[in-house]
C-alpha cells in the first residue's frame, strides 16, 4: 500500500515574516499586498490573529475592527519562494516524488522510503522536526494511502501536528467530516450537495452512484471516488512539474471595479505583465487564457478559453480576457479582484492562422515596450486607458505573482 504525505506550512507568509523579524513573534500579524491601498487585503495571518477572527481575503479595515492590535506587514514574495525551496530541499532527502499544491503545500510519496527511514508517521515526524529546527517554521502533515486523504489529514489538526488517516480509521475519521472539507468541494458544490441531504463525506460516499452521476455528471463521480477513499493518482516526480505550465498575474483593486472601463484598465495592466513574463521566460507561445474574477462578496468564478492563435502579445490577452468577462459577468457588478493567466505553451514553429508578418511586427513592438519598461520602470509607458485612474499607474503586477507549475490532481 502506498504511503502518501501532504505537508502544509502553517500560516506560511506570516511565519516567514516572524522569522525574518523576530520582534513580530507573539504579535497579531497580518500580511498584506499593500498597506496604503485596499488591495492590501489580508493574504495571510498569524495563528493568534486567526483566533481573533482575521481571515484571508479580508479587507484591512475589517481586519483591524476585529483585531485593533493587528500589525500589518507587506508581502515579500521573493522571500516566500526562497523559504519554500528550502523546505522542498528537506523533502528531497526522503523522496523524489514531490508534487506542489501551491507555494506552501506539497504531496510526497514516501512508499519506497519506509525501509530506510521508518513508517509514514515516523518520516512525517522527522520532517516536522527538521523544518522547525532548521528553518524555524512549523508544518501540519497528513499521512495516508492517497493524496486526497493525506490532504484531509494535514487540514485536520493545525498547527504543528501530524494526523494519520489509514484503512482502519478513515470511515470513523473522514466520513464524519462535513462534505465541504473534501478537496475541491467549494461553496457552490457544498450548497448543491446539502440540498440533497448530503452533508458529510460519508453521506457522499454511500449515496447511490447513479444518482450522483445524474445530478453532477463526471465531476460528481470524481468527488464520490474521493469520498470513498478510492482516489489513486500518482504523486509526480520532482522534475516532472519543474517546467512552468502557466504564467499569470492578479490584482485586488484598491476600490471595487463597477464599470467596463474599470475592468478594461485592470485587464490591460494584467495582460501587459503576463505578456512580459511569457517573453522573459522564453517558453513559447501559449494557446489558452484563463480569467479569474472575484466580486465584493468574495464570490469567485474562473473561465478558460482557447486563444484565436498561439500568442505572446498583450493585446491578444487583453481582448480575449475582456470578451470572457462580458460573456460571463452580466448586469451590475462590483469586482474586487481580477486575474489573467495563460497556458498551453507551444515551443515549436507552429503555423498561425493570420498574417505572420503582421504578428512579427506586433511582437517587435511588444518587445520594445517591455524593454522600455525594464529600463525606465512600469510608469514610463502606459496605455491611455490606464490614465483614467491614476492610482492604477502605480500598479506593476509583474513584480507580484506568477502562477507556477500545475499543482493539482
Amino acid at each position: 500500500m502506498r504511503v502518501i504525505l501532504h505537508v502544509d506550512l502553517n500560516n506560511f507568509y506570516a511565519s516567514v515574516e516572524m522569522k525574518l523579524d523576530p520582534s513580530l513573534k507573539g504579535k497579531f500579524v497580518g500580511v498584506c499586498g499593500s498597506i496604503e491601498n485596499r488591495h492590501g487585503i489580508i493574504l495571510a495571518k498569524s495563528e493568534n490573529a486567526k483566533k481573533m477572527g482575521v481571515k484571508t481575503g479580508m479587507v484591512i479595515k475589517d481586519a483591524l475592527k476585529l483585531c485593533p492590535e493587528l500589525v500589518l506587514v507587506e508581502a515579500k514574495h521573493d522571500k516566500y519562494i526562497s523559504y519554500s525551496n528550502l523546505v522542498r530541499d528537506i523533502y528531497r532527502k526522503y523522496t523524489d516524488k514531490i508534487e506542489p499544491f501551491g507555494i506552501d503545500e506539497c504531496w510526497l510519496d514516501v512508499t519506497n522510503s519506509v525501509k530506510m527511514f521508518g513508517s509514514g508517521e515516523e518520516i512525517a515526524e522527522q520532517i516536522r522536526q527538521t523544518v522547525k529546527n532548521e528553518l524555524g517554521l512549523t508544518v501540519s502533515i497528513g499521512v495516508s494511502f492517497n493524496k486526497v486523504f493525506a490532504k484531509l489529514g494535514s487540514d485536520y489538526k493545525k498547527p504543528d501536528a501530524i494526523t494519520v488517516i489509514s484503512n482502519d480509521n478513515y470511515k470513523n475519521l473522514v466520513w464524519n467530516m462535513g462534505v465541504e472539507n473534501l478537496l475541491f468541494v467549494g461553496r457552490s458544490t457544498k450548497q448543491k450537495l446539502e440540498k440533497l441531504n448530503i452533508k458529510t463525506i460519508g453521506n457522499l460516499a454511500i449515496t447511490d452512484s447513479d444518482f450522483i452521476s445524474k445530478k453532477f455528471g463526471k465531476w460528481g463521480e470524481t468527488l464520490q471516488t474521493y469520498a470513498k477513499g478510492e482516489e489513486n493518482s500518482e504523486v509526480l516526480l520532482d522534475e516532472e512539474h519543474s517546467e512552468i505550465k502557466s504564467v499569470g498575474n492578479s490584482i485586488t483593486s484598491y476600490r471595487d471595479l463597477v464599470t467596463l472601463d474599470d475592468v478594461k484598465i485592470v485587464l490591460t495592466i494584467l495582460s501587459e505583465s503576463v505578456s512580459a513574463r511569457v517573453n522573459d521566460y522564453k517558453i513559447g507561445k501559449p494557446d489558452t487564457l484563463t480569467l479569474f474574477v472575484r466580486d465584493s462578496e468574495l464570490v469567485s468564478i474562473t473561465r478558460q478559453v482557447k486563444l484565436d492563435y498561439p500568442s505572446c502579445l498583450a493585446e491578444d490577452y487583453e481582448k480575449t480576457a475582456y470578451q470572457l468577462f462580458i460573456k460571463n459577468v452580466k448586469g451590475k457588478f462590483s469586482i474586487r479582484s481580477l486575474g489573467v493567466s495563460v497556458s498551453g505553451f507551444n515551443k515549436g514553429d507552429e503555423q498561425i492562422s493570420f498574417d505572420s508578418l503582421n504578428y512579427d511586427k506586433k511582437s517587435k513592438l511588444n518587445d520594445a515596450v517591455s524593454d522600455i519598461k525594464h529600463k525606465y520602470g512600469n510608469e514610463s509607458l502606459l496605455k491611455g486607458i490606464v490614465l483614467k485612474d491614476k492610482k492604477f499607474m502605480k500598479e506593476d503586477p509583474k513584480t507580484e505573482h506568477v502562477v507556477h507549475p500545475d499543482g493539482h490532481l
